[in-house]
């Protein structure tokens, strides 16, 4: 299935892809962080949705 360039939310919300706009997109505003703090969670903990979570909360 080919991306969908208006899309305005992640694919698969279990999973942050840094490699779509629109997912970094949706989870920058979700989590309220910039993309460069987004990029270092992910770096950090992995791209599953629920760690990043945690990484901002703890």
């Amino acid at each position: 299935m080919a991306d969908n360039s208006i899309e305005t939310g992640s694919a698969d919300g279990s999973k942050i892809n840094l490699n779509e706009e629109y997912d970094i997109d949706f989870w920058t505003h979700a989590l309220e962080i910039t993309e460069a703090e987004l990029r270092q969670a992910v770096k950090e903990v992995g791209v599953s949705a629920d760690d990043v979570r945690d990484y901002f909360t703890r």
